[in-house]
């Protein structure tokens, strides 16, 4: 494995990825032509905020399968381009959480409190402890735009200032607003007319680019204060500004900007604006969580393991992880059936959650089933990342439904796949928390261990099948590990599962399928 790391991170997080045995080369800042020359020799690269991984880049990426973020924001990486690769980016979004709310903190206190004119003033040997009146945060309120993981922890800690803490963020359940004490506003509107201070907490998204400007302001309490130390452009810098020139925001604390590095922005030549320079991230706790957290997220991704912060795929506390595993093996397994027993292209794909298994992240077995039914047919690598995009490519409808119990089993993971007037299905079982069962194959009950080589045969319901199957292999020196049979009406169709110790040839195929009574044999894989 080859990693490429870009910018830096902390020499923790170095010593994770270079002692998995990958190799590991450093390059602080390449040249935009140099990156594109080498990008292809690499399987993960690990950037901040600086390099841009854009559709371009992911053109020249031909073995990349990772993008690490060190940090939170990934608006510089091309989300769309990395699902369509089936490129994993993943990212550290605890890892500076505490020390980007406690800057913001910082913000408010500079701002409230004029610390850096005061501060100014003494370094020039000037003494004026008139000058600077500020104000108190005690009883103020404060407005928070994201009530996320940073926003949550600016909350708590300006409710041990006293503060009134109201926020808005309508992807928020409101038994999240309950949790922290916090009251819930229903447009943004509302909030600013109404806040003394308003902090900002969100991704930067075509949704929330420019959401602060001149329109919001204008409706603004007068004297508000505003704080961004999420992502630069949430707020129209040109339009904050305007705004505290016009006497409608009194200050402002900035640790963001729309383009960095910048020098230009309109906001350095405004006397009530404190800025810092992207230093959310910026303690020696931070950068140790980020460096660290990031490389093993990198590694993890790259020896095909689950990841807990995956950006463009569904992802799983690790609790939530150690429950869904087993069932996660489970869906892909039952998925890379139907490709190997049916060449018809898939027009619709239903699956059908039973018994404890809908108390699970089922969107995520969903995109394991649709990795195994996608991987024999398509050229592309399959992931949990493109998968459910390569099946929309194909026209395949997907369909999910739960239900609450089943008559057989504690938990059931059903298929439905239609292809053309026909109708296949599967459906398989977990006993325990790891033993992995095929239950049922078109309508036919079983009680099976998937095992590498497996053997479909469908046969009429007469004496001496299973002797036949049985010669016929042996003679072809493929040892049978387990056999069952199964019918649902005497005399008519039956079907045997077979799991062999080794692969047979398409000549012993052949001839298991010129044995008298046997309708078709199929080989799968898993």
């Amino acid at each position: 494995m080859k990693i490429l790391v870009t910018e830096k991170i902390s020499e923790k997080g170095l010593k994770v990825l270079q002692e998995s045995g990958a190799k590991v080369d450093i390059k602080m800042k390449p040249p935009r032509e140099e990156l594109l020359s080498i990008i292809a020799e690499y399987d993960a690269m690990v950037v901040r905020s600086y390099t841009k991984v854009d559709e371009e880049l992911f053109s020249y990426a031909k073995n990349l399968k990772v993008v690490g973020r060190a940090g939170n924001g990934v608006d510089n990486i091309h989300m769309p381009s990395a699902t369509k690769k089936g490129v994993i980016v993943v990212n550290t979004p605890d890892a500076n959480s505490v020390s980007a709310a406690e800057l913001t903190v910082g913000h408010m206190l500079a701002i409230s409190r004029k610390i850096p004119q005061a501060h100014q003033a003494m370094k020039k040997h000037h003494w004026d402890n008139h000058g600077y009146i500020g104000t108190e945060l005690y009883k103020k309120k404060l407005g928070i735009v994201g009530l996320g993981r940073i926003g949550a922890l600016v909350a708590t800690r300006m409710q041990a200032f006293e503060m009134e803490v109201s926020a808005y963020d309508p992807y928020i359940a409101d038994s999240r607003f309950e949790k922290f004490g916090v009251e819930k506003k229903e447009t943004l509107e509302e909030l600013i007319k109404e806040v003394d201070f308003v902090t900002v907490h969100t991704p930067k998204t075509k949704e929330t680019a420019g959401m602060i400007g001149k329109n919001e302001l204008m409706k603004a309490k007068k004297g508000i204060k505003v704080i961004n130390c999420a992502r630069g452009g949430i707020i129209n810098e040109e339009d904050l500004t305007w705004a505290i020139q016009q006497g409608i925001v009194e200050a402002a604390g900035i640790d963001v900007l729309k383009d960095e590095p910048d020098t230009t922005s309109p906001l350095f030549d405004v006397e009530n604006v404190t800025l810092t320079p992207h230093i959310g991230a910026g303690t020696v706790e931070a950068q140790d969580k980020v460096g660290v957290g990031v490389a093993h997220e990198v590694l993890g991704a790259l020896r095909g393991e689950m990841v807990t912060n995956a950006v463009n795929m569904p992802t799983l506390m690790r609790q939530e992880l150690d429950q869904v595993q087993s069932s996660l093996r489970l869906g892909e397994i039952l998925g890379k059936f139907y490709y190997q027993m049916s060449k018809e292209p898939v027009d619709r794909l239903e699956i059908i959650y039973r018994g404890e298994t809908v108390h699970m992240e089922t969107q995520m077995i969903t995109l394991a089933i649709l990795k195994g039914l996608m991987e024999p047919v398509v050229q592309e690598k399959v992931n949990y990342v493109n998968a459910k995009l390569l099946a929309k490519s194909r026209g395949i409808e997907v369909i999910e439904s739960q239900q609450s119990e089943d008559d057989r089993y504690l938990n059931f993971i059903q298929l439905k796949i239609y292809a053309k007037d026909k109708c296949f299905t599967i459906g398989g079982t977990v006993f325990g928390k790891k033993e992995l069962r095929i239950a049922e194959v078109n309508g036919f009950v079983f009680d099976v261990v998937p095992t590498p080589y497996m053997l479909i045969a469908k046969n009429i319901d007469q004496p001496g099948m299973i002797g036949k199957i049985g010669t016929n292999l042996g003679e072809h020196h493929i040892n049978i590990a387990t056999m069952q049979v199964s019918r649902n009406v005497q005399g008519e169709k039956a079907m045997m599962v077979l799991t062999i110790d080794s692969e047979p040839t398409e000549e012993d195929l052949k001839m298991i399928q010129e044995v008298p009574g046997i309708l078709n044999v199929q080989l799968v894989r898993l």
